[in-house]
């Protein structure tokens, strides 16, 4: 027994030499109870919901963009235009701190809201030249619920509200890399453009490969995917769906104006014809010759 007593105290006090043994408490550092900063987690989720009348293209739009983005939490339609304060309590409801809203008018205008709940800011904008997945048919494709790279033009630097809108859309549509469907896959970019001071939006996929050449060398090539759309940006307003207007796009011409326009300038081409029509009647008056004494009608009368 004392062999093996002697034998074991030799073995502590080795792992005593070496540090590995367990210390006392007041050999313990002080320092060693500081917690570690924890690394901050990205949680955005986005809720995704619509006004009544929405067409079959704009439902086809919010489908794809369900699609792409995995950290998206899909909600019914809202019934009243007018209630737009609701929207911060359902997103808030559905545990997401983003909200992109779209407003259908007259079946066949679109606007979007992208806002930051439930403080803000909002983006209020007007949604052109849509064209979905199954619309474009192209080659593109990428893996559902997939991670995708965000790509902004330079031009969005240049701009106050260009540094607003591209931190919102970073917010957005930059899917976390914990999200309960996303998927740990990058094979796709959705790239922001602006020009003509409007908002061009593209989804490309990578590929890595050229596919005329398998086995030849790797090629890193952009197929688009879809879908495709642009964005005019209309009002940024410094609450969610209201506030203070930060910034104003003083270009901006509503589609009823332009629908309004159009319809005078066919007005004006039926008033131009119809003035003209009766100056012709009047030269043909004018322009009548006085009945002759020798005319057939009073010589055979």
């Amino acid at each position: 027994m004392a062999p093996l007593l002697t034998a074991q105290k030799a073995y502590v006090a080795k792992l005593d030499a070496k540090g590995k043994g367990k210390r006392k408490a007041d050999d313990i550092n002080v320092d060693d109870n500081v917690q570690q900063p924890k690394q901050k987690r990205n949680k955005q989720r986005v809720l995704l919901l619509s006004s009544r009348g929405i067409t079959h293209r704009m439902r086809h739009l919010m489908n794809d963009l369900e699609t792409l983005l995995p950290h998206v939490k899909k909600d019914s339609k809202l019934d009243s235009k007018s209630q737009l304060h609701l929207l911060p309590e359902i997103a808030d409801l559905n545990n997401c701190n983003n909200t992109l809203y779209f407003e259908a008018r007259r079946h066949e205008d679109l606007y979007m809201w992208a806002t930051k709940t439930p403080n803000g800011p909002s983006i209020k904008l007007h949604v052109q030249n849509v064209h979905t997945m199954d619309e474009l048919k192209m080659t593109g494709n990428c893996l559902k619920g997939s991670r995708g790279i965000l790509s902004f033009d330079k031009a969005f630097d240049e701009t106050e509200w260009g540094k607003l809108t591209k931190e919102v859309f970073t917010h957005i549509f930059g899917v976390p890399p914990l999200a309960r469907k996303a998927k740990p896959f990058i094979d796709h970019v959705l790239t922001f453009s602006i020009l003509d001071n409007k908002i061009w939006f593209r989804n490309f996929q990578i590929l890595e490969k050229d596919p005329l050449q398998p086995n030849g060398l790797p090629q890193t090539s952009l197929v688009e995917i879809g879908p495709r759309f642009v964005l005019t940006p209309i009002r940024i307003f410094e609450g969610a769906f209201g506030g203070a207007t930060v910034y104003s796009n003083p270009e901006f011409v509503t589609p009823a104006s332009v629908r309004s326009a159009v319809r005078h300038a066919r007005g004006d081409k039926y008033r131009q014809r119809k003035e003209a029509q009766e100056e012709t009647s009047k030269r043909k008056v004018l322009r009548k010759r006085d009945e002759d004494a020798l005319a057939v009608s009073k010589v055979f009368a």
